[in-house]
């Protein structure tokens, strides 16, 4: 027979084939938890939201989110580029040909 498992309270507890978990009655927030004990590489606390808001900015950091749409238009030039499509071709075609009526 297989063995189920369930955290509780966070421990896994052992449970029956038939456990059927209590329904919720409220969504658990998370917060900022993730910043409790928060350090840094070299140290410096940054264990509150506003420490390390403020640690980044001293020392100019920033974190992916601020590049959201930023990967996005990366990834369509380097399609286009993949694709053949070079925004200074036709002036590059222009010069060249430009340069070409010059010289007879």
């Amino acid at each position: 027979m297989r063995r189920r498992f369930v955290q509780i309270n966070g421990e896994l507890v052992e449970v029956s084939g038939d456990f059927v978990p209590e329904a919720r009655t409220s969504v658990p927030v998370i917060g900022d938890r993730h910043y409790d004990g928060l350090r840094a590489s070299d140290g410096a606390d940054i264990s509150t939201r506003t420490k390390h808001r403020e640690y980044m900015k001293q020392h100019g950091l920033t974190t992916v989110d601020d590049f959201r749409g930023h990967f996005k238009e990366a990834e369509k030039k380097r399609i286009e580029t993949k694709s053949g499509v070079d925004p200074t071709r036709r002036r590059d075609i222009e010069r060249a040909i430009g340069r070409i009526a010059e010289r007879r």
